[in-house]
């Protein structure tokens, strides 16, 4: 997939139309049913089933479906699952671009800005339950998992469903990860898809739990880890090329401690620092080929890679420095390639400026829980995305420096930054 692309100044930036709010529409059933069956050879591909608990109770009723984001496989299933249910939608602004996103309009679809405080989003929300009377798919991770585990989500969640009073479904799925994961460069494997649908609270339910409840059930359910389940069931994924960009995740050395060069390519991860090689097997685990493996499982090795990166905070040692090209978002047309600039990330949060010094934009630490970033971005590069609910600013590194790690870092740091206003 990708998206529309025009080189323009930043001053030619400035002048375009900026992104008018409309409510959502209500879902055009005709359009649906059209998606229905265009994602049919995917669902039959994958032998897509899937399982309910107390969703009897609720299915008849406009809910608040929360789904895990894995792939571009998610919204497939989700169709694969609810159809003939009206559903509205929460999209990035990013994906409802261009002609495809006048699509997306009439699907019932509405885009928000990620990791950015959008009161309209909660109102929107709200008018597809209660107007549109159709229920509202969210991803509330909003970013697709790099590990395979569960990403960082909003503490207001919880909040948000105590407003709503309607009934919360979460959809968890197993195999869409591995199908299509992110780092692998949009290599489709051949895997068996399945997911598991639950009413988490009815809307009775959501009234007499507390926000703290309500979150607890959330976290609950999204406490999942692909590479352990699929290391425990024997899911065997023998493509030659199952490491490739895995190095996207893994970019830190734990035998010689360097960054950002390792590897991963066919079915093997090398550190070009110490020369150090792990095999990547076919149930998803790691073994090296001399020495110590030190993390066998790929969440454990992500999660030390966090724990250096908190490390770096609290000795002040943190911090990204590298050269860009900029593409700003304004509205949905597409994104305008302004050239290159200097995004920098510190304790102090972001500050990205153009070459030309005209662009000069700061984020501080607590503004988001976590960062819009992302591999491969719509077939371009690795990208970190900051920026508001006017603009979106898309940095791509022209060096090494690892999108992974600035995503780390932002999610610590907002923790740490939380944790001393609050103490």
């Amino acid at each position: 997939m990708k998206i529309n692309t025009k080189k323009m100044s930043y001053e030619e930036v400035l002048k375009l139309p900026k992104l008018q709010h409309k409510k959502p529409m209500k879902p055009q059933q005709w359009l649906a049913t059209i998606v229905r069956i265009g994602v049919a050879p995917t669902l039959w591909k994958t032998k897509f089933k899937y399982t309910t608990e107390r969703y009897d109770l609720v299915k008849d009723q406009p809910c608040l479906i929360l789904m895990n984001h894995c792939s571009f496989t998610d919204m497939k299933l989700a169709y694969g699952i609810f159809y003939p249910k009206k559903l509205g939608i929460v999209c990035s602004v990013d994906a409802m671009s261009g002609i495809l996103g006048k699509l997306m309009r009439l699907l019932g679809c509405t885009p928000t800005h990620k990791f950015v405080p959008d009161m309209n989003l909660i109102n929107d929300i709200n008018y597809m339950l209660k107007e549109n009377k159709s229920s509202v798919l969210m991803y509330p991770e909003a970013g697709y998992s790099f590990d395979g585990c569960a990403t960082t989500m909003p503490s207001r969640l919880g909040l948000l469903m105590k407003r709503l009073g309607v009934p919360v479904v979460t959809v968890i799925t197993k195999g869409a990860f591995h199908r299509d994961p992110l780092y692998n460069m949009l290599q489709i494997r051949d895997v068996e898809v399945s997911a598991h649908v639950k009413c988490i609270a009815t809307a009775e339910e959501v009234k007499s739990k507390s926000v703290a409840e309500l979150n607890a059930l959330l976290a609950e359910a999204f406490s999942f880890d692909n590479f352990a389940w699929q290391r425990d069931n024997k899911i065997s994924i023998d493509v030659p090329f199952r490491a490739d960009g895995l190095h996207r995740i893994l970019y830190k050395c734990p035998h010689c401690g360097t960054e950002n060069q390792m590897e991963g390519k066919g079915i093997h991860l090398t550190c070009h620092a110490c020369n150090k090689q792990w095999t990547m097997d076919e149930y998803g685990q790691l073994q090296a080929n001399e020495g110590e493996t030190y993390y066998p499982h790929i969440p454990d090795w992500y999660k030390w890679e966090r724990e250096c990166v908190r490390k770096e905070l609290e000795e002040g040692t943190y911090l990204l420095d590298a050269d860009v090209d900029i593409s700003i978002q304004v509205n949905l047309d597409g994104i305008c390639d302004i050239g290159s600039g200097h995004l920098r990330h510190d304790l102090n949060g972001f500050h990205l400026v153009s070459a030309d010094g005209k662009l000069d934009y700061k984020q501080g630490p607590s503004y988001s829980h976590t960062l819009y970033s992302d591999y491969y971005w719509y077939e371009i590069g690795d990208v970190i995305g900051i920026g508001n609910n006017e603009y979106s600013y898309f940095c791509f590194p022209k060096g090494n420096e690892s999108v992974t790690k600035a995503r780390l870092a932002t999610e610590e740091l907002y923790k740490m930054t939380k944790k001393r206003k609050n103490d």
